[in-house]
């Protein structure tokens, strides 16, 4: 399915906290590592990896939560609990997709941790990697999607 226009609004289950995406996703990601089946209670975590310029938090106040690790860090509403979204030590966020007001349009194009994968949890990603792409497989897989959306 084609994504909607710019921009794209989301936000947490009990909607205190709130979002928008303004820039063109670089990618549309599905990972069955064991940490984001745990935080998601879940088979896999969804994510349309955003320009970090491309991202704001219009309402409410995030909190760290899950991952606190120095480079990645996981942002939570304080009153729900859902996990909304991913910064790095990089330019980009990667929003958890299920937390867009619409994404009905979301399909993941590669998933990582294959190797951790349940059985049964398929996503028909274009592309799996038993863990992480290696960096530098990166670049030709976003401009790839760029041309497939």
């Amino acid at each position: 399915m084609k994504m909607p226009d710019l921009p794209l609004d989301g936000g947490c289950r009990c909607g205190k906290v709130r979002f928008r995406i303004s820039a063109p996703p670089l990618m549309a990601m599905a990972c069955h590592c064991t940490g984001c089946q745990r935080m998601t209670a879940s088979a896999f975590s969804t994510t349309v990896m955003v320009p970090a310029d491309g991202f704001a938090v219009t309402a409410g106040e995030p909190v760290i939560g899950g991952l606190h690790g120095e480079q990645s860090h996981h942002h939570h509403c304080d009153w729900c609990k859902s996990w909304l979204y991913t910064t790095f030590d990089m330019p980009f966020v990667n929003v958890r997709a299920t937390m867009l007001d619409d994404a009905t349009w979301f399909a993941p194009y590669i998933e990582s941790y294959t190797s951790e994968a349940l059985p049964w949890a398929r996503t028909g990603a274009a592309h799996s990697f038993p863990q992480f792409p290696a960096r530098e497989e990166y670049g030709p897989l976003m401009a790839e999607f760029a041309r497939q959306r």
